[in-house]
């Protein structure tokens, strides 16, 4: 790929980010998830108002995974942020059906149909998963500049060491929605689940149950 930057591995790290490093993150996933299809049907990419109704919507979603106090992985080479990998937990109230004070914040920003949407998809997903007790991992994202190095792999081994970490969780699901991801995780030894359609758009709901990892987060 050219002009991609060189990249020492030996100096990567990983570790929970900060709330001064929200904005960051928010910043990464927006440009990783501007074309997916699902957030693109969701949030409506035909009308004028996509792109700010979806920084919003991410942005608030950032906001609650810290308030709920859920894992927001990402991986730094010294204070670059090149990754990052939001995860809930078994038991979350991120999972299914939110919390009012959520519901209100979305209303406003990204629109009552999008907010509705939004809803019945979390809710779909969750009724389909395999077991009752899992982690869940909402979103994960490299950097342009900074993909096909491996990277995506080395944030996967952070989001399973955060898995092994909790004796309650049976594995972590996550829905797929591009062939080219659905691929990367099942090299990742994810394992599909069923398949989901919602208005315009369908996905693959993968599951890896838990096994050892080797990677620890910085603290």
């Amino acid at each position: 790929m050219p002009n991609q930057p060189a990249l020492d591995l030996n100096q990567l790290k990983a570790q929970l980010l900060t709330p001064d490093e929200l904005r960051l993150a928010a910043s990464l996933l927006y440009q990783s998830y501007h074309d997916d299809p699902v957030f693109m049907d969701i949030f409506q990419a035909d009308k004028a108002d996509y792109e700010q109704r979806l920084r919003a919507a991410i942005r608030e979603e950032l906001n609650v995974f810290w308030q709920e106090e859920q894992p927001v992985i990402g991986i730094f080479i010294e204070q670059q942020l090149l990754g990052v990998a939001c995860v809930t937990e078994p038991g979350s109230k991120l999972s299914g059906d939110r919390f009012w004070h959520w519901r209100l914040k979305m209303l406003l920003t990204a629109g009552y149909v999008s907010t509705k949407q939004l809803l019945e998809k979390e809710q779909r997903i969750h009724a389909a998963m395999p077991v009752q007790h899992y982690h869940m991992l909402a979103f994960i994202a490299v950097a342009p500049q900074y993909q096909h190095l491996g990277l995506g792999h080395y944030l996967m081994h952070a989001v399973d060491s955060i898995v092994e970490q909790n004796p309650s969780s049976l594995g972590i699901g996550v829905f797929v929605t591009l062939e080219k991801n659905k691929a990367f995780f099942s090299a990742d030894h994810y394992q599909q689940v069923t398949e989901l359609n919602f208005s315009k758009v369908k996905g693959t709901l993968m599951f890896r149950a838990r096994q050892s990892s080797p990677l620890t987060l910085v603290e």
